[in-house]
């Protein structure tokens, strides 16, 4: 029976970047009866990227390697969305799935949540399960908040908890260096922390965005904030200081991403930021020089 179902396996590899992203914006603007927060959020993908390697197989596996190391386990996400791709189409067979790591782990840069906007993408064409955009996007919503908008990619204004997205043109690329200055943090304290605090300064969103799409970066640096940024400066003081160090060295600005722990700087030139993080770099052992971009997923080989 075994030989059989291996017959049937189709042949193919397919070899995909799973990009980070960043938060222009993050704001709370409520919260459900079930618990989840209300957000509103600019997010935009950066060029660093997980690399993933998905093969046809009889049943469904993951491995990981790269740095930092991650799960190679039923918890992953990767796998997670593997399954309930399979679970939704009744797809028979399976897949081998590798996931090459780079982008840092509880960084607020959906490092684990690409993974799963790729293979979800990757698997519906390598399997020909036909599902369409939003039909991936309805299954990474269950997979987690930011899976649906790395599955789209592009400029997108995120509403609600991560399934109302609005898209939106933006021809510029910005230049950025990332860094994450101290272990990550729990999503559900920084949550939880921050109803117990004052409310911040909320971001200018509507600014925010109009300045992505003009281009107008003075615009842009003036408008972008976190909401989350105070709270988790509180529990992990380095991503003040990383921020500061970045300005110092030459960002426009420089905000917390997701709940962190990762920062990124704003420079108005890649030669600034490429001097800039040659010297950033002797001081951080996670820091990377980026830039944004539109694509979230990239099939690089199949």
């Amino acid at each position: 029976m075994i030989e059989q179902i291996k017959e049937i396996v189709p042949e193919g590899l397919m070899i995909l970047k799973a990009y980070a992203k960043i938060n222009w914006s993050l704001d709370i603007t409520g919260q459900r009866e079930d618990g989840y927060h209300i957000m509103d959020m600019l997010m935009q993908p950066v060029s660093l990227a997980d690399d993933i390697t998905l093969s046809p197989a009889a049943s469904l596996s993951i491995t990981t390697g790269g740095w930092p190391r991650s799960r190679a386990d039923e918890s992953n996400l990767a796998y997670r969305a593997a399954l309930a791709l399979k679970n939704e189409t009744g797809y028979p067979l399976g897949a081998r799935i590798h996931v090459d790591k780079h982008i840092p782990i509880g960084a607020g840069m959906g490092g684990g949540s690409s993974d799963a906007a790729a293979v979800l993408t990757g698997l519906n064409r390598l399997w020909n399960t036909g599902l369409s955009g939003a039909d991936l996007e309805r299954i990474g919503l269950t997979i987690g908040a930011d899976v649906p908008f790395l599955i789209r990619g592009g400029l997108a204004r995120t509403r609600g908890i991560g399934e109302d997205m609005e898209d939106h043109e933006c021809r510029y690329s910005y230049w950025l260096i990332v860094i994450q200055p101290c272990p990550g943090l729990s999503t559900a304290q920084v949550f939880s922390l921050w109803h117990e605090s004052a409310p911040a300064d909320r971001p200018d969103t509507d600014h925010a965005l109009r300045a992505l799409e003009t281009g107008d970066l003075n615009l842009l640096c003036a408008s972008i904030g976190n909401v989350l940024q105070p709270v988790s400066e509180k529990l992990r003081p380095e991503i003040a200081e990383a921020c500061t160090l970045l300005t110092a060295e030459g960002a426009q600005a420089a905000r917390m991403t997701g709940s962190g722990s990762a920062v990124f700087g704003v420079f108005r030139s890649p030669s600034v930021a490429e001097k800039a993080y040659q010297r950033i770099s002797a001081r951080y052992k996670t820091v990377f020089l980026c830039h944004t971009q539109h694509d979230s997923v990239r099939i690089m080989e199949e």
